[in-house]
């Protein structure tokens, strides 16, 4: 063999080896940087150097799931806060019906009067005088008591009327006129071109913050958007108390701070609720005795500042049933500073005398609207001429 053979004998061995060594070596980058073979369909050019230059060391052809594009078949899913639940306050209608029931049941001197009166058989000057005293002695008041002797004396008589079921109905249509059916008793809560304003005052004690909470609910069962003003600042819990109420049916409270300016509050309140446009906004004020002159004062400047940008359109004054001559005090000098338009009359059911009704309305000359009935959240209702008088001879059957 010469040596031009050997030459080229050993160049063709040294070109193998050097293709043997460069197919290793892609071999391996492929495996480094993710490049499929050659035998399997690789991504779109380009894919490789992608993942490359990002500095993802997993094969292009994976998918990060946390960010995967809607279009990969992946479900999208919202995430939706629950709505509250809210308590759906029960009805007027069905309130009066309770009303009914829960006085027919609560026995009063009122009821016991009457039921002297029609059961008697023979009813003569001693049951009169009885039935009278009665009558005065559960509130009814003097004037309307004589006024209510008279007249059924002289039915009676004129008629001869000896038949009790006669006579419930004669007692019945003289207790009605006297608690007068024709007085308005709606509350003036519709909005016009600004929410209706409704203020609620009293004196300590008789439940006014917890009335609030109570008529909120029952102008939201009449599907009327409420807002609230807490007005009373110097109770530290009473922002917290009509908040507490609001919250169970949807209708939001504006508070100041503990001992803030309670015109400055309320003035706040009618703002956000004319800025909502709600229906009607319900003020709580706080309570005062009626012999404090400064304080009555300020509940006559709480009044004034609202009216700088809505009509107050009702003053409610909130009585303690029980309290009897105390109560007509009271009203008569809240009458005086803010000009009361209506009364709510709570824990008229139990020891109430009943007869408050009448004369409550005769000194102020405005009517009763409202009565609370007890302890639950529904217990306060519509009055009812005609369903209080009912009630009341529903006991004396």
């Amino acid at each position: 063999m010469d040596a031009t053979t050997l030459w080229l004998i050993v160049g063709v061995i040294l070109l193998v080896a050097a293709g043997l060594v460069g197919f290793v070596a892609v071999g391996r980058r492929r495996a480094r940087t993710g490049e499929p073979p050659p035998s399997v369909e690789s991504a779109p050019p380009g894919a490789g150097k992608r993942a490359e230059d990002s500095g993802d060391a997993r094969s292009a052809t994976q998918v990060d799931i946390r960010a995967a594009p809607p279009d990969v078949g992946l479900p999208e899913v919202e995430l939706v806060p629950e709505a509250p639940e809210f308590e759906r306050p029960e009805a007027p209608e069905s309130r009066l019906v309770r009303l009914r029931r829960r006085l027919a049941g609560s026995n009063s001197p009122l009821s016991r009067g009457l039921l002297l009166l029609i059961t008697r058989d023979r009813i003569d000057e001693d049951t009169w005088e009885e039935f009278e005293e009665t009558l005065i002695t559960s509130d009814l008041g003097v004037a309307p008591t004589t006024e209510l002797v008279e007249s059924l004396r002289n039915k009676l008589r004129v008629e001869g009327v000896a038949e009790p079921g006669q006579a419930k109905a004669i007692l019945r249509a003289e207790l009605i006129k006297l608690v007068d059916p024709t007085m308005d008793r709606t509350l003036n809560a519709n909005r016009a071109e600004q929410p209706a304003v409704v203020m609620v005052v009293g004196v300590n004690g008789t439940g006014k913050t917890t009335t609030v909470g109570k008529l909120a609910r029952v102008l939201v069962a009449e599907d009327k958007d409420v807002l609230l003003g807490a007005a009373d600042t110097f109770r530290a819990a009473a922002a917290d108390q009509l908040e507490t109420w609001g919250s169970r049916v949807g209708v939001p409270t504006v508070r100041g701070a503990e001992g803030a300016d309670p015109a400055s509050v309320a003035f706040e309140a009618v703002k956000a609720g004319i800025e909502q446009e709600v229906d009607v906004v319900l003020i709580d004020t706080a309570g005062r005795l009626h012999t404090k002159v400064g304080l009555m004062d300020e509940l006559g400047k709480v009044k004034r500042v609202i009216e700088r940008q809505a009509p107050v359109g009702e003053v409610l004054l909130v009585l303690d049933a029980t309290t009897g001559q105390n109560g007509l005090i009271q009203a008569r000098i809240f009458a005086e500073v803010v000009d009361v338009t209506g009364i709510v009359l709570t824990k008229l059911d139990g020891s109430a005398k009943g007869g408050i009704v009448v004369q409550v309305q005769r000194e102020l000359g405005v009517p009763v609207k409202m009565v609370g009935l007890g302890e639950g959240a529904d217990d306060l209702a519509p009055f009812d001429a005609e369903v209080f008088v009912d009630a009341l001879l529903d006991q004396a059957a």
